[in-house]
C-alpha cells in the first residue's frame, strides 16, 4: 500500500480509537461538566460525584449519564482520527529516516501540540452543544439552563444566538498543552512498561503476545489520559463555566473566569469535576489507545521507530 493508503489508515484507526472513547467514558463526563457547571457558583448543587450520578439515575435514567453523546459521537471520532492521524504523520516527518529507540520529546511536543490546536476548532463546536445538553434534567436547581428538545434544536439555536465557538481559546490551550502532556506520558511509559510486561517472548504463543501487549497499552493509554486531566483540568473547567453560562452576557474572559471560580469557592473549584473526570480518564484513555494501536497493526501499519513499541506480533494465532 503507498503512502496515500498509510495516511487514510492512520486516520481510520484513530476514529475506532473515538468511538471506543465515547462508549467507554461518556457517563463519566456527564458527571463531570454537571459538577463544573453547577458547584463553581458559590453553593454546592451536588456534594460529590457519586451524589450527582444518583440523582442523575434516579432522575433520567441511564440515559441521562449519556446525555449530548451523539454530538460528541461525531466530535470525539473526528477529533481522535484528526489528532492520532496528525501525531502519527508528523513523528514520521519529523523523525525521517533516523531510527532512535528512545521517545524524543523534541518530537513528540510539537507534534502532539500542533495535533491539539488543529483539533481544537473542530471539537468546539460539539463540545459545546454536548455540555448545554448535559447541564439539562430535571429539577429546580437547573432551571435556569435553557431546555433543548435535541442536538439539533440546541445546535441551531446556539448558531443562531452566538455561534459556534464559544471559549475556542480556551479549547485551543487545552488541547494543545493536554496532548503534549498525553502523547510524552503514553510514548515514555508505553517504552518504560514493555519490558516489564514482555521481558522474553521467545516462549510465548501469538495470543500470549496480544495479551502483553494489550496489558502494557491499558496502563500506558490510562496514565497518558490522568495525565492530560491533571495538567489541563482548570482550563476545563473555566471552558465549561463560560460554554454553558445561562447568561449570554456573562464574561468569556478565560482568565477572569478562573479568577471568579477561585474567588467564589477556592482552589477545589478549579479543579470540579476531578474524580470523575480522572476515573473516567483511565478506562476511556486504556480503551482508546487499544483500539488504535490494534486497529492499525490490523490494517497493517508501521509506526515510527522510537514509538515501536506497540502491538508488534500477529493478532491472532
Amino acid at each position: 500500500m503507498g503512502d496515500a493508503g498509510d495516511v487514510s489508515k492512520e486516520y481510520a484507526a484513530g476514529f475506532a480509537a473515538g468511538i471506543a472513547t465515547v462508549v467507554t467514558g461518556h457517563p463519566f463526563d456527564t458527571v463531570k461538566v454537571k459538577l463544573q457547571a453547577h458547584n463553581t457558583k458559590g453553593k454546592k448543587v451536588y456534594n460529590n460525584a457519586f451524589q450527582c450520578t444518583v440523582r442523575i439515575l434516579s432522575n433520567e435514567g441511564v440515559k441521562g449519564l449519556y446525555r449530548g453523546a451523539s454530538s460528541s459521537f461525531i466530535g470525539l471520532a473526528f477529533e481522535s482520527s484528526l489528532i492520532f492521524g496528525i501525531y502519527s504523520q508528523m513523528t514520521h516527518a519529523l523523525q525521517g529516516k533516523t531510527e532512535r529507540n528512545l521517545p524524543q520529546l523534541e518530537i513528540i511536543v510539537p507534534s502532539a501540540g500542533f495535533g491539539g490546536a488543529i483539533i481544537s476548532f473542530i471539537l468546539c463546536p460539539s463540545e459545546l452543544i454536548k455540555c448545554r445538553m448535559q447541564v439539562q434534567g430535571c429539577g429546580s436547581a437547573i432551571s435556569k439552563y435553557t431546555h433543548y428538545s435535541g442536538p439539533l434544536a440546541c445546535a441551531l439555536q446556539t448558531i443562531k444566538n452566538e455561534g459556534a465557538y464559544t471559549a475556542v481559546a480556551l479549547q485551543l490551550l487545552r488541547e494543545s498543552i493536554g496532548n503534549a502532556v498525553f502523547f510524552s506520558t503514553y510514548e515514555f511509559s508505553r517504552y518504560y512498561m514493555r519490558p516489564h510486561f514482555n521481558p522474553d517472548s521467545s516462549g510465548l504463543t501469538n495470543r500470549q503476545k496480544l495479551l502483553m501487549d494489550v496489558g502494557s497499552g491499558i496502563f500506558s493509554g490510562g496514565l497518558a489520559g490522568m495525565a492530560f486531566w491533571s495538567a489541563v483540568l482548570p482550563l476545563d473547567v473555566a471552558k465549561t463555566v463560560i460554554q454553558t453560562a445561562p447568561d449570554r452576557n456573562a464574561s468569556r474572559n478565560p482568565l477572569r473566569t478562573i479568577h471568579t471560580i477561585y474567588t467564589r469557592v477556592g482552589l477545589g473549584g478549579c479543579y470540579a469535576g476531578l474524580g470523575p473526570t480522572l476515573l473516567r480518564a483511565f478506562p476511556a484513555n486504556a480503551a482508546a489507545i487499544v483500539t488504535w494501536e490494534l486497529t492499525a497493526k490490523a490494517l497493517g501499519l508501521k509506526r515510527a521507530q522510537f514509538a515501536e513499541v506497540c502491538v508488534d506480533t500477529v493478532l491472532f494465532s
